[in-house]
């Protein structure tokens, strides 16, 4: 067998007399020359393998033992679902905040100021225009191949709460807290979903000019709302008539830590009209959709839908590096800008005691698109899924299980969360003796 199958090989020093050699849950017998490699195919991690032959060979006689390593862990557990009682947590801790404000202060006394990036002075990142566009094609060809494979794949929806289901069954878990929970003794009332359970609809207020004054609070029905990866994108440099947005040619002029005024544009040429750079694609209407004609046909739009997803993710995750995106750390409020807006709209958890205000903080990639997880079907044609060996199974962004039971292939980032390499017990009483 290849050693390079199994993952980066690396080259370590071989360890002094009298040390095991060790992986993470058991130990090989060295005894029996390579044989226990195959374990490497499942696992992760950074593992050493001391070679040994009872044949002498000058390939072998140097003292040199090899590692194999995995950049995904083997399993992995969903991130954590925080109560409607709980604050989001701050993507990097204050503390780690303070103590690198501290460190940046102290590494620049005596050097010059850095340049002021290029969206806090006004103005566009010429790169990432490109990366906009692509990412709201992106999102448009996701909805447009979801609403294809949405006739192929069923996907079920519960009446009382907001959970979903891929797969030709709703699955029987004792996991509704809806109304009326209690009766049903928590199991799931299934019907067929919408696109919206699947692509969760974070909406965000359009800013005509993203330096300018915050909303008011009396101001929050006369500012239109759209999706928020949109309004990124048009911030990012996406020209849509509908929602123009204001264009600086020239770096804006600070009079003050929070006052500003435009420079003077009047030297320069006046303004072709905004046009945009690439076409953008438009959504196709429901009564329009055709369902994918064959098995070879489906298998290639999930695939495509899989590549669609993660461009869309990996840009506006560039995106947001660049261009602030905020979210109340109490609720799914998300404001696309420097600063939240001033409306008083938050409902969430002892929102009496702030007057409705958001507490704003910076967003993660996942507040803007969520994952909306869903259980792992391990075998689609296969009995439906028992409550009884709920451990056992993993799960997967809608999308991803939705691609994946079309036929498309796993993508590796989400293997340790599915649990692929977990086996199912096919007994109560084996389950049972699982430790």
């Amino acid at each position: 067998m290849d050693l390079l199958s199994c993952g980066k090989v690396t080259v370590f020093p071989q360890p002094k007399a009298g040390t095991s050699i060790f992986t993470r849950n058991s130990r090989l017998n060295l005894h029996s020359g390579l044989s226990s490699l195959h374990s490497l195919k499942l696992s992760s991690g950074k593992y050493k393998l001391q070679l040994k032959s009872r044949v002498p060979s000058k390939k072998l006689q140097h003292p040199y033992a090899l590692a194999a390593r995995q950049d995904y862990p083997q399993n992995a557990d969903l991130p954590r679902q925080y109560s409607k009682r709980e604050k989001k947590p701050f993507p990097i801790p204050i503390v780690e905040l303070r103590r690198a404000a501290r460190a940046r202060a102290k590494n620049r006394s005596g050097q010059p100021r850095r340049p002021v990036p290029p969206p806090k002075r006004g103005l566009l990142v010429k790169n990432l225009i490109p990366v906009a566009y692509d990412v709201l094609n992106a999102r448009i060809t996701l909805i447009n191949n979801l609403k294809k494979l949405w006739k192929v794949v069923p996907v079920h929806a519960c009446v009382f709460c907001n959970e979903i289901h891929v797969g030709p069954v709703g699955h029987r878990f004792k996991s509704c807290k809806g109304p009326d929970s209690a009766f049903r003794k928590g199991l799931h009332e299934w019907t067929n979903a919408a696109l919206e359970d699947i692509l969760l609809q974070v909406e965000a207020y359009h800013l005509f000019d993203r330096l300018g004054k915050r909303i008011r609070h009396d101001e929050r029905f006369s500012i239109p709302r759209i999706p928020a990866v949109t309004e990124l994108c048009i911030q990012a440099g996406v020209e849509i008539p509908e929602f123009p947005t204001k264009r600086r040619r020239k770096p804006i002029i600070r009079i003050g830590r929070k006052e500003f005024i435009d420079a003077d544009e009047s030297d320069l040429p006046e303004p072709d009209p905004p046009v945009p750079l690439k076409p953008i694609l438009t959504e196709i209407p429901d009564s329009e959709i055709v369902a994918p004609s064959n098995e070879e046909e489906t298998v290639l739009l999930a695939e495509e839908t899989l590549q669609v997803w993660e461009k869309m993710r990996g840009g506006a995750r560039r995106l947001m590096m660049m261009y602030p995106v905020r979210v109340c750390g109490y609720c799914p409020e998300v404001h696309v800008g420097p600063s939240g807006h001033k409306a008083q709209n938050c409902g969430a958890f002892k929102h009496q005691q702030r007057n409705g205000q958001h507490g704003w903080q910076a967003a993660v990639l996942d507040d803007l698109i969520p994952p909306r997880y869903v259980w792992h079907v391990p075998d689609v044609n296969g009995p439906p899924l028992r409550r009884e060996f709920k451990s056992f199974y993993g799960q997967a962004p809608a999308v991803v299980e939705i691609c994946v039971q079309a036929g498309a292939a796993a993508p590796e980032q989400y293997k340790p969360t599915m649990r692929l390499d977990v086996g199912i017990p096919t007994s109560i009483r084996e389950a049972e003796m699982v430790v």
